[in-house]
């Protein structure tokens, strides 16, 4: 029966899914301190904004706001992963336990290269930020920054999606720390390597 300890024999008849159900609505309290953050970030950049601050400390508010949304995209991802396998294992009751971890891992990974742009706009705190900006920057009469997509005023080249696994970095060849995933070319790098060759090329363009 559900809800009893899990026994040595292996059934998942005995596995009790109580301490991950709980862990799960911890994360979940975790998501009204990104909302919180964003809050902030938000009432921060249109505050520069008003009193004509450089636009480069708005810019930081405006990267801020990208970060706290793919926190907030990579956690549902998290979630629904994780509710998912208890789902599946619940319902189709294998006789031996499956690896949970690894069955989360899949599932997450699946939901993670799925990210798009469209996901910040579906962002409901994120695109109201874009629309707040948008229309100060225009009642000050400032110049409003690109408006392509969601992610505006952001580096093209840092439009990456995180991964939680662990890769080698064809840049550097070392196990990386925190893998960043290219959305144009799919591939997956170590951040500061990445870092340092936008800033590199950065330089190059402003000698030439």
């Amino acid at each position: 029966m559900p809800g009893r300890s899990t026994s040595s024999s292996g059934s998942t008849g005995f596995i009790s899914f109580s301490g991950v159900e709980s862990a799960l609505s911890s994360l979940k309290n975790f998501q009204s301190c990104i909302s919180s953050g964003m809050d902030t970030a938000s009432s921060v950049a249109l505050d520069l904004v008003e009193t004509q601050t450089e636009v480069s400390s708005e810019y930081s508010m405006d990267k801020a706001m990208v970060e706290f949304a793919m926190m907030d995209r990579e956690l549902n991802h998290y979630l629904k992963a994780v509710q998912s396998t208890i789902n599946h294992v619940k319902e189709e009751r294998p006789e031996k336990i499956p690896n949970l971890k690894l069955l989360v891992e899949k599932k997450f990974l699946a939901l993670q290269n799925k990210n798009s742009d469209a996901d910040f706009q579906n962002n409901e705190k994120f695109a109201q930020f874009k629309q707040q900006l948008k229309e100060l920057k225009k009642q000050y009469g400032l110049q409003a920054d690109r408006e392509a997509d969601g992610t505006e005023g952001v580096d093209e080249d840092m439009i990456v999606t995180q991964s939680q696994t662990n890769f080698i970095c064809p840049i550097t060849q070392l196990e990386m720390k925190k893998p960043v995933k290219n959305k144009v070319c799919g591939h997956t790098y170590e951040e500061e390597a990445i870092v340092r060759m936008i800033e590199s090329k950065h330089k190059r363009k402003k000698k030439a």
